[in-house]
């Protein structure tokens, strides 16, 4: 029998809690195909909900790749902004797949009309200019958000339920989606609870995902391009990984 792989389920975000969430939903999807690690940022926001705290998310991502990612077979970036995954794409010889792009993906081959539910109002072009960038805009009919952020629907998922299902039936009815992301880490599990309600079929970020990743870690390894680069004050395995390196 051959060596289970090994994931990194890296959470961009510091909130061990929401990590914890995560990766006992993604052990569940896997059933046994695979070992996630978990790794939280060091730094940062404990919950992503602004262009600043993404912004600080993708270096908090490469920090935590650097520390956590040795041995791992694929990288699994537990957020819905993706943040880093063009740069640690970079420099990982290994495959990371994110949660939105995964989701994106997903939906497009559901449906030609699909649409992203959310938590946080700024979310919302914060998306757009990452679906945008990913190239997966085609088929996009609406990203809804609802008041509560992220980080408060994992603290009360049960109270964000109505506003979560009003959302999604205004994708489905007035944008005429034909499939529904349900974007975000803290949102896990929550659109199996919501799929009664909405007629067209709702995709959980977080497990479009895991299905993502484990398809992709069959893929070979590849020898990233070389970055490196003078550095100052990261932290000593980033700064090893992305540092000059010298002749042996």
């Amino acid at each position: 029998m051959g060596q289970t792989m090994r994931i990194l389920l890296l959470n961009p975000n510091t909130s061990a809690s929401v990590t914890a969430l995560v990766a006992a939903r993604v052990a569940a999807v896997a059933d046994g195909a695979a070992t996630f690690v978990p790794a939280t940022a060091r730094f940062g926001a404990a919950y992503i909900a602004s262009r600043a705290a993404l912004a600080i998310a993708g270096h908090a991502a490469l920090d935590a790749y650097a520390d956590h990612g040795e041995g791992c077979d694929a990288v699994f970036i537990a957020c819905f902004g993706d943040p880093g995954l063009l740069a640690l794409r970079e420099v990982s010889p290994v495959p990371v797949v994110g949660m939105l792009e995964a989701s994106c993906l997903e939906a497009q081959a559901l449906a030609p009309r699909y649409a992203i539910v959310t938590g946080g109002a700024l979310w919302k072009p914060m998306l757009e200019e990452i679906v945008a960038g990913l190239g997966l805009g085609d088929g996009l009919v609406g990203i809804r958000t609802v008041a509560r952020t992220g980080g408060e629907i994992a603290q009360d998922p049960k109270a964000a339920l109505p506003d979560l299902a009003a959302a999604c039936q205004a994708c489905a009815e007035e944008d005429r989606a034909g499939a529904i992301i349900l974007g975000g880490a803290a949102l896990v599990g929550l659109a199996a609870q919501l799929q009664p309600q909405v007629r067209v079929p709702i995709l959980c970020s977080v497990e479009a995902g895991v299905r993502a990743v484990l398809a992709a870690v069959a893929a070979p390894r590849r020898r990233p391009p070389a970055v490196a680069m003078e550095t100052t004050g990261l932290g000593p395995a980033l700064g090893a990984l992305l540092g000059p390196r010298t002749a042996g």
